[in-house]
């Protein structure tokens, strides 16, 4: 009897081994941090770049999350945006700052985790999509490239690659 208690103890301990070592670690985001644009690294299709541009994402709990950056456009005026969002693929206000004389760009951003690594955002401009953009966080958590694809509020083709490193 207490062999076969050891025995059925023993199985028990190796399945829960095996069942926790199946289930992900659950870490920080790793989006969660401050970036500073790359523009050299950068590729803006149409162009220019911005001079500069630095993100921070912070995690507010909850599955809630911030991000605002600040920077200084192509034309070297200063430059911000900022929105508050979930990762439902809901959508969330964007605020961002223009250049004058222009209408104002994208209205809302809808967030998707994709993996742990990977995010997905679908960009409106009075409901329709108008641009959709991948973002890769490297496997050692000190680059993200986004991909955009789309149109900007001219109508015309965009087709940027950003890179930001981890600062």
């Amino acid at each position: 009897m207490a062999f076969q208690l050891r025995r059925t103890t023993f199985a028990v301990g190796i399945v829960l081994l095996v069942s926790l070592a199946s289930v992900p670690a659950q870490g920080p985001d790793p989006l969660v941090g401050t970036w500073k644009l790359n523009v050299a690294a950068s590729n803006y299709d149409p162009g220019p770049a911005p001079k500069s541009s630095t993100r921070i994402v912070e995690d507010w709990g909850g599955g809630v999350f911030s991000s605002t950056a600040s920077g200084v456009s192509a034309l070297g005026n200063p430059a911000w945006s900022s929105v508050v969002f979930r990762y439902d693929g809901k959508d969330y206000p964007y605020a961002a700052s223009t250049n004058p004389g222009t209408s104002p760009t994208l209205t809302t951003l809808a967030y998707k985790r994709v993996d742990a690594n990977t995010i997905e955002v679908t960009v409106k401009v009075a409901g329709k999509v108008v641009q959709t953009q991948t973002t890769s966080i490297s496997k050692d958590g000190k680059t993200y490239t986004t991909k955009t694809k789309g149109v900007n509020t001219q109508g015309k083709p965009v087709n940027n690659v950003t890179v930001s490193d981890r600062q």
